[in-house]
């Protein structure tokens, strides 16, 4: 793909080196809490799903009040301040005494953790709208290749103690920041500018352009149940992992690395060409119908070769977000952007409070009894919740403005 403006490599290089960070502590997290906590494994799946909750409900407020001020003092300062903030988080989750420090470390991050909706609004800004969906793959794809690398290395660091990972996220989050200093020029021109708004600082009011759009409802609701069965991987695959395959840090490692392999491989070279054959709303059901099988999938593999052949085919996944935002983010002006991204963030963060609770209990509760795949067997049910939402409410919709 052919970059529109030079920020755009840079921004996507930033996402990757972000995603490096987060992958990179995933797989050590459950013997952490485990150690931290003095609780089994199912328990300490629970505790996940809460660490998790924490850090989407302070983001939850923070994310549309950093959208704004991205739209008031341009992306990149945005960038580097919630970067520096990161790198200051991991290193004190490294030193963490207790669970209690824990959860205050994913406070902090979830209120720092702006970097996904201003790097989308800078592809907004210098990326014409009918290339949207694909560079919003490319970003996707970034994250992805993140995955890649992080829980591989984080398997690897694990022979180090379940605290060194997080001490590389750290240094990975400070090299992002002098990445964000020294090489990514300012997209948001000075007329988009606005006034930073209290009133928009929020989720409702972030949404309130598309809103008056129309025709964004199931847009947001589906999306909303799409991100929720979505979280059932950073919620329970560690855990799951270990309870159902007997999986240490490193074959979790490797097994969330493939994961960034085929998400990586579908952004990167599927999402462009599906969009231009199907139409970005027909896509989104194709990665709807991809994640209802994939999940049904996990909840009955018991063999490692099972769950790569779904985590091949669960590339398809991919496809769903970057159509939605590249949907969402034409029917707002420049000036709104910023805002519509963090309102985006806000949704994430919403799915992100309820999916880990959901998910992290589903799997706990079936562990107890044996049964290994509750968790999956949810995501799936959600996917063909939203499948209706969006075939009904966005495809088939009368008069629809998409």
């Amino acid at each position: 793909m052919r970059f529109d403006h030079r920020a755009v490599p840079i921004a996507l290089l930033a996402m990757l080196i972000d995603s490096i960070g987060f992958g990179i502590v995933l797989p050590v997290l459950p013997s952490l809490i485990v150690e931290l906590g003095a609780v089994s494994l199912a328990e300490a799946s629970r505790i996940g799903g809460y660490l998790l909750a924490i850090y989407a409900v302070t983001h939850f407020f923070a994310g549309p009040v950093i959208g704004n001020l991205s739209d008031r003092f341009g992306r990149r300062r945005v960038l580097l301040i919630s970067l520096i903030c990161f790198g200051v988080d991991y290193t004190l989750m490294a030193f963490a005494p207790t669970l209690a420090w824990l959860f205050l470390g994913r406070a902090i991050a979830g209120i720092a953790g702006a970097t996904y909706g201003p790097a989308n609004a800078v592809i907004a800004d210098v990326t014409p709208p009918e290339r949207r969906g694909q560079a919003f793959g490319l970003l996707g794809a970034a994250f992805g290749g993140g995955f890649i690398l992080g829980p591989a290395v984080g398997g690897l660091l694990a022979d180090f103690g379940p605290r060194a990972p997080f001490l590389v996220a750290a240094g990975l989050a400070f090299l992002n920041a002098a990445l964000i200093a020294t090489l990514m020029p300012e997209t948001l021109a000075p007329e988009n500018r606005r006034p930073f708004d209290w009133k928009r600082a929020n989720a409702i009011g972030a949404f309130a352009p598309l809103l008056r759009a129309g025709g964004a409802t199931a847009l947001l609701a589906g999306g909303l149940i799409w991100q929720i069965a979505h979280m059932v991987y950073p919620a329970t695959w560690s855990f799951f992992g270990e309870l159902a395959l007997g999986w240490d840090a490193k074959a979790i490692g490797w097994s969330l690395a493939a994961s960034g392999v085929s998400m990586m491989v579908a952004q990167t070279f599927l999402i462009g060409r599906a969009i231009n054959r199907f139409g970005e709303e027909r896509t989104v059901l194709i990665g709807l119908v991809a994640g209802t099988i994939v999940f049904a999938g996990y909840a009955v593999a018991r063999e490692g070769w099972q769950v790569y052949a779904l985590l091949a085919f669960g590339a398809l996944t991919g496809l769903v977000f970057p159509s939605i935002n590249a949907i969402l983010s034409s029917r707002v002006d420049a000036s709104n952007q910023g805002a519509l991204q963090g309102g985006l963030a806000s949704l994430a963060s919403l799915a992100a409070i309820i999916g880990p609770l959901a998910m992290s209990q589903a799997l706990a509760f079936g562990a107890e009894r044996g049964m290994m795949g509750g968790a999956f067997v949810l995501a799936s049910l959600l996917c063909v919740v939203a499948f209706a939402i969006f075939l009904f409410g966005v495809v088939r919709r009368p008069g629809k403005l998409a």
